[in-house]
């Protein structure tokens, strides 16, 4: 389809979604959050798509936050909707089976660094800021930024960030374990592209199944996680992939997963 807010690439089994309102600094608006709902989607059903790269258009920003403008109008009923359309797109960004990682240059404020946290990596410039500034605007993050801030970072992070709704530079929010990696600006889109080369040469299935394991389990006792995971570690002996890849090893060459 075409995207009013977005602009889709594919290199390879890499597939890259901007969200492209730079005058905005890729702000959320609702249609914006709508067009990002289906193009996940899209990649989710995709089969030749093995991970996805999301970022924003330009050096400015990732995306900065909503679109206040549009939310200043909201009634509480309609600004529900919009919480609840903000969550169903980042639980499906979550939840996509594929590794999604989140290529951050600059701002990823409110619903920006709510987006990047529904991310299964995220790689930030060395000049990206991140925080949760909505108590500012006499508001609380509605898009998860109160609950994944707390599962990334744990509850001192997340209070101390949502409380003062203070921005923090990349190399702190590496400390906090928010971001996997800091580079320099020139090197963001090399690393990002490296990262997302391997993780789409990897075996699919594997990786929806470690994706399973570490978000079900992270939301279960350890027992419960235990046997989610020796479940799926036993479901993958029904593969082709386990094949392909125990039999490479030992026969000393590179696999060629297929996703089957």
């Amino acid at each position: 389809m075409a995207y009013r807010n977005l602009e889709i690439a594919n290199r390879g089994a890499v597939r890259t979604i901007t969200v492209n309102r730079p005058d905005k600094l890729n702000a959320l608006n609702r249609d914006t959050l709508n067009e990002l709902t289906i193009a996940f989607a899209q990649a989710a059903q995709d089969d030749a798509v093995r991970a996805v790269v999301l970022t924003g258009a330009g050096e400015k920003a990732f995306v900065a936050g909503a679109d206040i403008a549009e939310m200043n109008g909201y009634t509480p009923m309609q600004a529900q909707g919009f919480s609840r359309a903000g969550q169903r797109l980042m639980t499906s960004i979550e939840r996509l089976g594929k590794p999604v990682v989140a290529r951050i240059p600059g701002f990823a404020l409110g619903g920006g660094m709510e987006l990047a946290m529904a991310c299964h990596l995220r790689v930030a410039s060395e000049k990206a800021k991140f925080g949760q500034p909505e108590i500012n605007l006499g508001l609380i993050p509605g898009f998860g930024g109160t609950q994944r801030l707390l599962r990334l970072a744990g509850r001192s992070a997340a209070l101390e960030l949502c409380l003062t709704g203070a921005p923090i530079g990349a190399q702190r929010a590496y400390e906090l374990g928010l971001v996997n990696r800091v580079v320099a600006s020139e090197a963001l889109d090399e690393t990002v592209n490296v990262l997302a080369d391997q993780l789409a040469a990897a075996a699919p299935l594997a990786a929806a199944g470690i994706l399973d394991a570490v978000l079900q389990g992270g939301e279960a006792s350890l027992d419960q996680g235990l046997e989610f995971e020796t479940q799926g570690f036993a479901l993958m002996f029904s593969t082709q992939d386990m094949r392909e890849g125990t039999g490479a090893f030992l026969e000393k060459r590179k696999a060629a997963f297929k996703g089957d």
